[in-house]
């Protein structure tokens, strides 16, 4: 064998091995190396998705069964800075991230559309600074929306990120860069993609988010998909890998390959619920709690 063909071989073969989990084998059972021993698991629910009248009342339930996080919507956030701050005094929770909320899009071929979206984003971004959260999310693009070629969606989301990324930063949170299926977007599917566009936005403030629910369709393997996302990887969203209800209401729900994954990058971040539910969430949402935190201790 040419030195070449032998290193390009032995190249592939490492990462075959890191994609697969295949590490040394350790009293009979493969070992995947990494930072383990740092990664953290700690759950967060969307605002809408926690059961309660009130926020206090959603907050009091998520308290009560172990989560520490709560992901609010971003339309209207600056306006409710002060609630949530009082509502969090005193608590074991936070504003984990911001789920959307603006207006506009930041691919579009009209230039307001891009000058509304970049607007209405800097003022989520700071209250969502001010509330300690870790990210705004974002989808760059959907299906129902005007299509640009891909080269010039990717320029036009890489030069904007950039400016987003930097406010972000001045703001002690970041833009989250969120895949999505096919069915839904045209442009990033995969976490590896984001991941490739928050690199070369090249700001500190620019990170992106995985969620189970798209990477059932989209990635080949959950835990390939979260080592290539690497350090960018900021925020985590999970639900029913068939339906998108609630974790362990289908038949089969398995993260396990996700989280060893996460481990391996000593993921910190919060994971959060964004599900719909065909039980009594009062009921579902704590059975879902403990199926996580099972799968989390086995990877």
């Amino acid at each position: 064998m040419k030195r070449r063909d032998f290193i390009s071989v032995s190249a592939l073969g490492s990462l075959a091995m890191i994609a697969t989990g295949c590490s040394p084998v350790v009293n009979g059972e493969k070992k995947l190396e990494g930072k383990r021993d740092k990664a953290v698991l700690k759950l967060s629910s969307q605002e809408g998705v926690a059961p309660g009248e009130t926020l206090d009342e959603k907050l009091d339930f998520l308290e009560e069964h172990g989560f520490t996080g709560i992901e609010p919507w971003g339309g209207g956030l600056s306006g409710r800075v002060e609630e949530f701050q009082k509502a969090l005094s005193n608590r074991n929770v936070n504003v984990s991230a911001i789920v959307a909320g603006f207006d506009g899009y930041l691919i579009a071929q009209e230039k307001q559309y891009r000058e509304r979206a970049m607007s209405s984003m800097k003022e989520i971004l700071e209250a969502g600074g001010a509330l300690g959260a870790n990210g705004l999310i974002m989808v760059p693009a959907f299906n129902n929306q005007p299509k640009l070629p891909h080269q010039q969606s990717r320029e036009l989301i890489v030069e904007q990120l950039h400016e987003l990324g930097e406010f972000a930063k001045r703001h002690n949170t970041h833009i989250l860069l969120e895949p999505l299926n096919r069915r839904e977007t045209y442009f990033v599917r995969l976490l590896a993609d984001a991941a490739a566009i928050a690199r070369d936005a090249e700001s500190e403030g620019v990170g992106v988010m995985g969620d189970f629910w798209h990477m059932t369709w989209e990635e080949t393997s959950d835990l390939g998909a979260i080592i290539s996302a690497g350090d960018y990887l900021q925020h985590m969203h999970i639900a029913s890998r068939k339906r998108r209800i609630m974790p362990g209401e289908d038949e089969g729900d398995n993260y396990v390959e996700g989280f060893k994954g996460l481990k391996y990058i000593g993921y910190q971040k919060f994971i959060s619920l964004e599900c719909g539910s065909e039980g009594d969430r009062r009921e579902t949402i704590p059975a879902a709690a403990k199926l996580i935190k099972e799968q989390w201790d086995k990877a």
